[in-house]
C-alpha cells in the first residue's frame, strides 16, 4: 500500500472534520407550534459543541410549500416562516460561530418549487422569457396531450407516476424526476447558472460556510431525453442513465468553483449528494485537481438491502456485502478523492434499527456501527438522533406518515398494483423517510421534549427510555461514546488521513479492518451479530487466519465494553461488540 499524502501539500481542514446533519423541522420547536425551528437549534447549540462536531448541515429552510418537506424551495434568498426570519438565521449563524463551529447550507438546483417565481413565469407563456429554465416538451407523437401514454417520455418519478406533468393551458409537459410540484431546472441555459450563482454567492456573502447539494449530479441531461428500456410488466422505466452525471455534470460543477468559491479566503466545504455516480466520478469530482466539489455523498451501500420491489422490499444485512462496497469507495477513491461517510441521514430508516439491534443491544449496535464508520477514511456525518441511539418509529397506520414518497407509494401499490395494506405496510415500517423525521427526543417529557404543542409528526413511543437526557447521563452513553471517536479523528493524522485495508473480507459477522499511515497502525474488530464470535484464531473458510498483529504490540484505544472485558488477548468478541487496537511495532531483541 502506498502511504498517504494529500494532493498538491497540506491536508483541508475538513478531513479532520464531522459533520452533523439537522432536519429542522423535527429538531426542536421554541414557539409551541408543533414544528421545528431555528429557534429551537439556538437553545441546543451547546449539545452539539459538546458532541464535538464541526460542521452543521441545516437541511433546507428557505420558504416552500413544503410538498417535500422544504426540499420544494420557492425562495432561495430568505427564510421559511414556520422556522423563523432570516435576521434569526443571521443569529443562529453568529452563536454557531462563536462556538467554534461552522454551518453549511442544504442547497437543492436541480429542480425548484413549482411556486417559485422563475417557473411561475415559465409557466405563464411559451413565450415567457424563462420558458427554457424548465424543461418543456411537447407530447409524444401521435398523441394529444392528456392522453394515456402521452407523455414526452416514459421515465419514471423517484416518487411513482410518470416524471412528465401537462400544463393544460400551453399543452406542454414540465419534467420533473421528483414530486410534480418539483419542475427540473434546465442547466443548459447559462442565464439558470448564473442566477444559481449569484444566489450562493449572496449567502456565503452573508456568512454560512458552504453548501451540501441535493442531487447535484443530476443538473446535466442528455438533450434528446431519450426512452429509457422498460422492465417486463411495467410501463415506465428509469431514465437514470440519462441524466445521472450527465454530459456536462463536470463542466457545470467546475464553472460553480469558478464563479462562486474560487479566490475566497473564508474555509468552505462543498459536498456533492451523488446518486448513482461511479466511483470513477467521483474521484474526478474530488480530485483537488479537478476544482469542482471537496467530497461526494454516495448511495451504494444503503441500497444493497433493496429487494426485487424496490426500497420498501427490504432485505436482512448481508455485511459481506456491505463491507465490500464500503471497502470498494476506501481503495477506489484512495488519496486522491474523498467520500462523505455516513449511515443515518433524513432519507434513510434509523440505523440501529436497519442494520443493528434495537432491543437488547441497542447500545452496542449503536457504537458498533459509529466505530465502524467514524474510522473509516472520509468525512463522518452523524444525523440528528444518532448519537443517542434513536430508533424507528412503530406506526400502526398510512395516516401517521406524512412523508410524500411513503403515502406515494401506499398509493400505488395498494391502488393500481391491487396490494393489500397488511402486505404493504410492513416494508414502510421498516423503510420509511419518516422513520428518521420523528422528534428529536431530548428528556422524558411530554413530546419528548420537543414541543410544548402537537408535533407536526408523531413523537417516537420509546423515548421514555431512549432520550438525550438520559443518555448523557447514564454510564453506557451513546453520546459520550460518538464524543471520543470525534476526539479521536481530531487528534489522529492516522484516523483522518491513513490508509484502509479490509480483512476477513467473506466472513458473514466479522468487520475487521485496519488503517496505516507511516509506522502508525490500528485495528478494528467488530462482531456484526447477537451472537459470541471466537476471535483469535479465526479461519475465512479457506484455511486462512486472521492474523492481526503481524509482529506488532496491540493496546487498546477504544471499545464498547468494558477494557477488562476488551483486553487484547481477550479470544471472543461479544454480540455487537468491537474493539479499535493501536498496533506499536515490536523491538527486535
Amino acid at each position: 500500500m502506498t502511504e498517504s499524502v494529500w494532493p498538491g501539500g497540506v491536508a483541508p481542514w475538513w478531513t479532520r472534520a464531522v459533520v452533523y446533519q439537522i432536519y429542522p423541522r423535527s429538531f426542536a420547536d421554541s414557539n409551541g407550534d408543533g414544528v421545528g425551528d431555528l429557534g429551537g437549534i439556538r437553545q441546543h447549540l451547546d449539545h452539539l459543541a459538546d458532541l464535538g462536531v464541526d460542521v452543521i448541515w441545516l437541511s433546507p429552510v428557505y420558504p416552500s410549500p413544503q410538498h417535500d418537506n422544504g426540499y420544494d424551495i420557492s425562495d432561495y434568498q430568505n427564510i421559511e416562516p414556520l422556522f423563523g426570519t432570516l435576521d434569526e438565521f443571521d443569529a443562529l449563524l453568529a452563536e454557531v460561530h462563536e462556538r467554534g463551529m461552522r454551518l453549511v447550507m442544504d442547497l437543492v438546483v436541480n429542480h425548484t418549487s413549482d411556486e417559485h417565481p422563475w417557473f411561475v413565469e415559465s409557466k405563464s407563456s411559451p413565450d415567457n422569457p424563462k420558458r427554457d429554465w424548465y424543461w418543456w416538451r411537447d407530447a409524444r407523437g401521435g398523441h394529444q396531450p392528456g392522453e394515456p401514454g402521452a407523455e414526452p417520455t416514459n421515465w419514471r418519478s423517484f416518487f411513482s407516476g410518470p416524471s412528465w406533468q401537462l400544463d393544460e393551458a400551453t399543452g406542454q409537459y414540465y419534467l420533473h424526476l421528483f414530486a410534480v410540484q418539483q419542475p427540473d431546472l434546465n442547466w443548459e441555459n447559462p442565464d439558470v447558472r448564473a442566477a444559481v450563482y449569484a444566489m450562493m454567492n449572496w449567502w456565503l456573502d452573508r456568512g454560512v460556510d458552504g453548501f451540501r447539494m441535493d442531487v447535484i449530479n443530476f443538473i446535466s441531461k442528455h438533450l434528446d431525453l431519450p426512452e429509457a428500456p422498460v422492465a417486463p410488466g411495467e410501463t415506465l422505466a428509469d431514465g437514470a442513465p440519462f441524466f445521472v452525471s450527465g454530459p456536462r455534470i463536470h463542466e457545470f460543477l467546475h464553472e460553480m468553483n469558478e464563479k462562486v468559491f474560487a479566490g475566497r479566503d473564508a474555509q468552505l466545504i462543498t459536498v456533492g449528494e451523488m446518486p448513482g455516480v461511479t466511483i470513477d466520478d467521483a474521484r474526478q469530482f474530488t480530485d483537488p485537481q479537478s476544482a469542482e466539489i471537496d467530497m461526494v455523498f454516495q448511495f451504494e451501500h444503503v441500497g444493497l438491502d433493496h429487494g426485487p420491489g424496490g426500497k420498501f422490499d427490504p432485505q436482512p444485512l448481508d455485511l459481506v456485502a456491505l463491507k465490500h462496497s464500503l471497502a470498494r469507495w476506501q481503495e477506489g477513491l484512495g488519496t486522491v478523492g474523498w467520500n462523505s461517510l455516513y449511515l443515518d441521514n433524513h432519507d434513510q430508516p434509523r440505523l440501529v434499527s436497519r442494520f443493528g439491534d434495537d432491543g437488547e443491544y441497542r447500545y452496542e449496535s449503536a457504537t458498533l456501527w459509529a466505530t465502524a464508520l467514524h474510522l473509516h477514511r472520509g468525512t463522518p456525518y452523524i444525523y440528528q438522533g444518532e448519537e443517542i441511539g434513536m430508533t424507528n418509529v412503530p406506526f400502526e397506520s398510512i395516516t401517521d406518515y406524512r412523508d410524500v414518497e411513503t403515502l406515494n407509494h401506499y398509493l400505488e401499490a395498494t391502488g393500481e398494483r391491487g396490494a393489500s395494506a397488511e402486505s404493504v405496510m410492513p416494508g414502510i415500517r421498516s423503510s420509511s423517510r419518516d422513520n428518521a423525521r420523528t422528534p428529536v427526543q431530548w428528556n422524558d417529557g411530554p413530546q419528548a421534549g420537543f414541543t410544548t404543542g402537537e408535533p407536526w409528526i408523531g413523537v417516537n413511543p420509546n423515548y421514555l427510555e431512549v432520550n438525550a437526557e438520559r443518555d448523557r447521563a447514564s454510564e453506557r452513553s451513546v453520546f459520550r461514546f460518538y464524543q471520543r471517536l470525534i476526539e479521536l479523528r481530531h487528534t489522529s493524522d492516522l484516523v483522518a488521513l491513513g490508509t484502509f485495508e479490509l480483512l476477513e473480507a467473506a466472513h458473514p459477522t466479522l468487520y475487521a479492518f485496519t488503517r496505516s499511515l507511516g509506522d502508525e497502525k490500528l485495528l478494528v474488530v467488530a462482531n456484526v451479530s447477537g451472537e459470541p464470535l471466537e476471535l483469535w484464531p479465526l479461519s475465512d473458510g479457506a484455511g486462512t487466519l486472521l492474523a492481526p498483529w503481524a509482529g506488532d504490540e496491540p493496546h487498546l484505544l477504544i471499545a464498547n465494553l468494558p477494557a477488562s472485558a476488551a483486553a487484547p488477548d481477550a479470544r471472543t468478541l461479544a454480540p455487537w461488540e468491537v474493539r479499535v487496537y493501536g498496533l506499536t511495532a515490536r523491538k527486535s531483541a
